[in-house]
């Protein structure tokens, strides 16, 4: 499934997939700290790409929540890469 999302969007999706794996509260997550900081392993990481793989249509990098430490920066990321997509595609 292919959904198109703004940054707010992904912001907010990002938010509630990973505060279902944490556990938490989505209101408890700060977008802009690290989510090593909530908890977030390399287990849950790979959860969570599947996720971004199978929502959006993107191959992402085992790497992604290193490279882009904070949902903002995920989001941000993603939104470049859907935009690249949408380019390409047109």
């Amino acid at each position: 499934m292919r959904t198109m999302f703004d940054q707010a969007g992904l912001e907010l999706w990002l938010t509630e997939k990973i505060a279902m794996y944490l556990a938490i509260a989505p209101e408890a997550i700060d977008p802009t700290t690290p989510l090593a900081e909530y908890g977030m392993d390399s287990v849950y990481a790979l959860s969570l790409f599947g996720d971004i793989e199978d929502e959006l249509g993107l191959e992402v990098e085992p790497t992604l929540a290193w490279d882009y430490p904070t949902i903002v920066a995920i989001a941000g990321y993603l939104c470049e890469e859907l935009a690249t997509q949408n380019r390409e595609a047109s």
